[in-house]
């Protein structure tokens, strides 16, 4: 009978909205990231970020990551350690901090996130002459 009034689905928003913080915290998150879900913690990155699944969600939508809150607004895939892409791509079933095959040697570099485009991107100098170079006017003459 429940179901046939939706009241299911009544239940399901007043748990949503009671786990993501209340009207606020649920109106925080709607506007960092355009979406507002029901899940399992699974673990928390060195980096903040958290991630959690629901399999009453469909196939490929029921894991996802909240970005750190310390990045606000820019927030990109790239903040997102290797090991952690693998889980929420489905690359494998268990999360890193639960794998036992997980490999870890002292020469792994550790996880940064891709600059390209941004004020702290890597910029190479050239010393070579350009091949083109950029039109001057020439000055009038006094």
């Amino acid at each position: 009978m429940s179901k046939l009034l939706a009241l299911d689905k009544l239940s399901n928003l007043f748990q949503i909205i009671k786990t993501n913080g209340g009207i606020t915290g649920c109106l925080y998150k709607l506007f960092r990231q355009d979406d507002v879900k029901l899940g399992t913690l699974i673990g928390e990155d060195k980096y903040g970020n958290k991630y959690y699944e629901n399999n009453m969600y469909f196939y490929g939508r029921n894991r996802w990551v909240e970005y750190a809150d310390k990045v606000f607004l820019d927030y990109d895939g790239s903040q997102v350690p290797a090991e952690w892409y693998g889980w929420l791509h489905y690359k494998t079933d268990l999360p890193p901090h639960k794998d036992p095959h997980r490999p870890k040697y002292p020469w792994m570099a550790d996880h940064t996130e891709n600059l390209s485009g941004t004020e702290g991107a890597y910029m190479p100098y050239s010393t070579t002459r350009p091949k083109i170079e950029a039109w001057v006017p020439p000055k009038p003459k006094s």
